[in-house]
């Protein structure tokens, strides 16, 4: 007696039988070759591009990056590579072939003049190109970031005063939104709550006007709007915006001081659907990065580019960062 593949008892020419009846049933079938699956970068890296320091920093180095910026981009699953702003055209290029995603973070500087504009300018090109040769590279704008996000889109500086300072707002939703890659995967009740409740904390003077926004065909044929908000003076400003071709993604507001800044002065959301906002969005976008190949030469060269190499400095008597790493 033969037991057969289903694990039945039967005789020798049965159990031929069946194994004929299989190779038939098989060979009916189409025959497909395994599809190539492009492995996830599970080591991702992302760039921050450093900025320039206000006056009473100069004391500590040229630029900074706060750390709660760097504890953020950690918290997703990334290491971090601090951007130095002057530098040649080939070290940057060569540090772009190397990280996974770029931050560009907060700060007051000018958007068309300044250091921090410039070398902003050179990844964004460097961006643009790769990510049309289907070299994915992500690209996040915070608050400043997100400003000279719209300024290198559209070629000239929209900003117009929209005040909202040290105060936190719920999302107003475009209908966009539901759609969108940054908050399609948002779980109901944390979509919800971020339409209902004071998540997003805001720190600026200047911001881009929907109209502005909507006025202007580069930018509004490159961004999708995916939520707004109301200035101080009543006039509506967008303040989350995606890529529409590009991994490209801009906030005014702040996701990371909600689990990482905490002076009492100033209004950081810390309510637990506040900390679960900033955990999906850096999550998202390092899981972003992840769909980057580039990598350094070697473990040497990558090792001395991380932010590990440096030791951040107390700033909580003198500023609203806890920590800041100088360079």
């Amino acid at each position: 007696m033969w037991t057969g593949l289903c694990g039945v008892r039967m005789g020798f020419s049965a159990f031929v039988w069946s194994c004929v009846v299989t190779l038939v049933l098989c060979s009916a079938a189409p025959f497909k070759l395994p599809q190539k699956i492009e492995p996830e970068n599970d080591r991702p890296i992302i760039g921050i591009l450093t900025q320039e320091v206000d006056d009473y920093m100069k004391k500590f180095g040229k630029t900074y990056i706060p750390s709660s910026y760097v504890k953020y981009i950690e918290s997703g699953g990334a290491r971090v590579v601090p951007i130095r702003l002057n530098q040649s055209y080939a070290e940057h290029e060569k540090i772009f072939r190397s990280i996974n995603g770029l931050l560009l973070i907060g700060g007051s500087v000018n958007l068309e003049t300044s250091d921090f504009a410039h070398t902003a300018g050179i990844y964004f090109r460097l961006a643009l190109k790769a990510n049309d040769e289907g070299d994915y590279f992500p690209i996040w704008g915070t608050c400043l970031g997100f400003q000279l996000l719209t300024v290198l889109v559209a070629g000239e500086n929209l900003l117009t005063k929209t005040t909202a300072e040290n105060v936190a707002y719920p999302l107003n939703f475009t209908s966009e939104a539901s759609s969108s890659r940054i908050f399609t995967n948002f779980p109901p009740d944390v979509h919800k709550a971020l339409s209902q409740e004071p998540l997003t904390a805001n720190f600026h003077h200047y911001g881009v006007t929907k109209e502005a926004f909507t006025g202007n065909e580069k930018l509004s044929g490159f961004f999708s709007v995916l939520s707004t908000n109301i200035a101080e003076n009543g006039l509506e400003f967008v303040s989350t915006m995606e890529g529409m071709k590009y991994p490209f993604y801009g906030v005014q507001w702040h996701p990371e001081v909600n689990r990482f800044q905490w002076d009492p002065r100033y209004n950081f959301p810390h309510s637990s659907n506040a900390v679960r906002v900033s955990s999906l969005l850096a999550e998202f976008f390092v899981n972003e990065g992840r769909r980057s190949s580039h990598h350094f030469s070697d473990a040497a060269e990558e090792s001395s580019m991380l932010i590990y190499n440096y030791n951040p400095v107390y700033m909580a008597n003198i500023s609203a960062y806890e920590q800041s790493y100088f360079f």
